[in-house]
């Protein structure tokens, strides 16, 4: 749930902004809120643990979600900060939800900043609030009208996809005087296909089926006697990357390279397509593998923190009464991560990459040795060892595995 409510919450962020730039009033050379939030460590702490509520509650589940007024303001302008400098103003009056929003604008010629304001309440008995008011700067449109602009830019762009799987697990929404409380209800299918999207945002133009090619041309040689390395698969399709790419491809290209392999590792669905398969392996481990290239894919199509938020978060849950927490699974997300920074952040990053893992060893290259840290803790075990994820014992351990993924040769390059 806890992806779900990012999808959504990123997804209400970039609405707001992009219909703000479609209404020419309400773009100015001048904030209508004073952009003095500045967030402390503290502050951070807290709107994280807000948005992390909703893993709380196991996939087909009911659960609610109970935010102050506080809790609204902190993660509004922690998750807009995300996106724009800027500062978000929540009330709470007459059962509505009210917005006040100022963000700043990439450089143009129609202004510096973008002041809109809006509320959300539930009209008509409905259990899901709708728009009631929309202002964008000193223009006022009718709600109606607002909302057909919304829905109309939500409909016809990728924004949909994301709206309807965000939307569909919010069940009800009750808006108090002093806080709101949400009901949802999340499906496995759902997560997994939030998943699935947040690895494929940033589909390109660039032909895929290169990389499928060569994918299934190493499947198919492949000597069943032997476990299928992770390094097996990206090493050969980051060298025909770097043969196929230039300098302005060579992200899209890595993006590409990552995405076909995660569908292979992660993507049950695609693994039916190969006969036959064979799972792929780091330290003998399928689920290594699993965590490296998906984290790898999360970071190349989102980014960074969203990808290392997840990967805590699924440890966390796995402690409350899966596999249990596991500070190795912890490390392949991380280093996966780190991969992924690499292949995307910039364009001469993206082609030393590429070279790099053309002429990688083995996987000891890009996966440190992770086996000797802690695993298998459960809830009560995590908690007496290390108490929280921001406790001193804890980060020690992230520390040490952040030095050992700086180590390992692909990332000293």
């Amino acid at each position: 749930m806890n992806t779900l409510v990012r999808v959504t919450l990123s997804c209400f962020a970039t609405i707001i902004i992009l219909i703000a730039m479609l209404i020419f009033s309400g773009i100015s050379d001048q904030p209508e809120l004073k952009l003095d939030w500045a967030m402390t460590q503290a502050d951070i702490n807290r709107a994280k643990k807000i948005l992390r509520e909703g893993s709380k509650t196991r996939p087909d589940e009911i659960g609610t979600i109970e935010l102050t007024l506080a809790d609204l303001n902190l993660a509004g302008n922690y998750l807009l900060n995300r996106f724009s400098k800027g500062k978000v103003l929540v009330a709470l009056k007459d059962h509505k939800i009210r917005f006040a929003v100022t963000a700043t604008l990439p450089e143009n010629v129609l202004g510096k900043y973008v002041n809109i304001s809006f509320r959300l309440g539930n009209a008509d008995g409905n259990t899901l609030p709708t728009l009631t008011k929309f202002k964008a700067g000193k223009l006022l449109l009718p709600s109606k009208v607002a909302a057909f602009v919304i829905e109309a830019v939500i409909r016809n762009t990728s924004l949909n996809e994301y709206f309807l799987l965000a939307k569909d697990p919010i069940k009800a929404v009750a808006i108090g005087n002093e806080k709101i409380t949400i009901t949802y209800h999340p499906s496995q299918a759902t997560l997994d296909t939030a998943r699935d999207l947040l690895t494929h945002n940033n589909a390109s133009n660039i032909d895929s089926n290169a990389y499928q090619s060569k994918l299934i041309e190493i499947v198919g040689q492949h000597d069943a006697a032997w476990r299928l390395s992770l390094a097996e698969l990206l090493k050969p399709l980051f060298a025909l990357a770097y043969q196929r790419s230039t300098l302005t491809t060579a992200i899209d290209e890595n993006r590409i390279v990552i995405n076909t392999i995660n569908d292979y590792v992660n993507n049950s669905k695609t693994a039916a397509n190969f006969q036959p398969y064979y799972p792929a392996f780091l330290y003998k481990r399928i689920d290594l593998a699993q965590h490296f290239i998906g984290a790898a894919a999360i970071t190349a199509s989102v980014n960074s923190q969203i990808a290392q938020v997840l990967g805590e978060e699924k440890e966390l849950q796995d402690a409350q009464g899966g596999s249990g927490f596991s500070f190795v699974d912890l490390t392949a997300d991380k280093a996966g991560t780190r991969f992924g920074e690499l292949a995307t952040v910039s364009p001469s990053s993206a082609r030393k990459l590429q070279q790099a893992m053309a002429a990688i060893k083995d996987y000891t290259d890009f996966m440190p040795d992770p086996t000797n840290l802690p695993e298998h803790m459960d809830e009560a075990t995590f908690k007496k060892r290390y108490g929280t994820i921001n406790s001193a014992s804890y980060q020690k351990v992230s520390k040490q595995i952040d030095a050992l993924i700086a180590a390992a040769p692909i990332y000293r390059k």
